[in-house]
Parts: C-alpha cells; sequence; structure tokens
C-alpha cells in the first residue's frame, strides 16, 4: 500500500470516531469567548475532570489562558442552530453570545439556557498536543438544563474539522 494510500485510510478510519458536541464559553472580565467544542470527553472519576482540545490560535485560547476557567454547553440533537452559530467563529471584537440566551452559575461565566447541561469547569492541566493544546478542567458545578439526547458528529476525514 502506498503512503498517500495509507493517509487515506486512517483519515477516513480517524472520521468515523463519534464525538459530542458542545460549546466552549469563557469568560475573563469584559472579553468572552466561545466556541464549537467537539474533542472533549470525561477523563478522571475523583475528581470528575473532562478534557478539551483546542486548535492554537483560536480567539478564545487567550481569554481562556488569562480565566482558566470554562462551561462545557452539551448541545442536544434539536441545537442545529446553535451548532450553526458558534459553529462559523467569531473576530476578538465580537461578542458570539449576540442573539443567544445566556445565564451564569457558580463561576459568572456565559451558560447556554437550552443547551442539554453544562459542565463548570478550573482548569487544571494544560498539554500541547501537535497543533492543539489540551485543557483537563475539574468540574465544579453542573446543570441539567433540557431533556433530549446528546449531539453526535463524524467528521468525512480526520485530518481537518
Amino acid at each position: 500500500m502506498s503512503d498517500l494510500g495509507a493517509k487515506e485510510i486512517v483519515g477516513k478510519s480517524l472520521g468515523r470516531i463519534p464525538s459530542g458536541v458542545a460549546i466552549l464559553t469563557t469568560q475573563q472580565g469584559k472579553s468572552r469567548g466561545a466556541m464549537l467544542a467537539s474533542w472533549f470527553q470525561q477523563c478522571s472519576f475523583k475528581p470528575p475532570m473532562v478534557s478539551v482540545a483546542m486548535k492554537k490560535g483560536r480567539s478564545t485560547e487567550g481569554i481562556l489562558d488569562a480565566s482558566e476557567k470554562f462551561v462545557l454547553n452539551i448541545l442536544h440533537t434539536n441545537q442545529k442552530d446553535v451548532l450553526a452559530h458558534f459553529g462559523k467563529g467569531f473576530a476578538p471584537e465580537e461578542d458570539p453570545f449576540k442573539g443567544v440566551e445566556t445565564e451564569t452559575a457558580t463561576l459568572g461565566i456565559p451558560i447556554l439556557k437550552h443547551s442539554l447541561c453544562f459542565l463548570e469547569c478550573q482548569v487544571r492541566h494544560i498539554y500541547e498536543v501537535g497543533d492543539h493544546r489540551m485543557f483537563v478542567g475539574e468540574i465544579l458545578n453542573a446543570g441539567m438544563e433540557e431533556e433530549g439526547q446528546p449531539m453526535v458528529h463524524l467528521r468525512r476525514n480526520g485530518f481537518n474539522y
């Protein structure tokens, strides 16, 4: 098998790994950030922790670095409009929450009102992983917002979004 053929198979195979769909939100002072996140998972029972991968250079990255806190808003299957809104990305000066209903809980970070559930997290570890950074957050608070099934995503190719 050629290297090109092997790479194509690796890409297609990686694309078949299902991932959840969430909106990561963060805030530091008046700076607020939000982004579509699909590379996240639980990574510890005691204490309860999740890991989230973020491509280097995202505008949300600097806000998260400064605040060291984030919320994972897990989307349900009926939230394709929310997926489209946050999936387009935002310029650093743009308000990602314009037209979106939010509330806050213990960390004061925007929570999407109609998400399936949310996890408020304190960053405990950051790892450099290729073209991404992995943020590991301890879950300090959580809430159930809506009933339903979590949204799941499959990529066509494991080498890009």
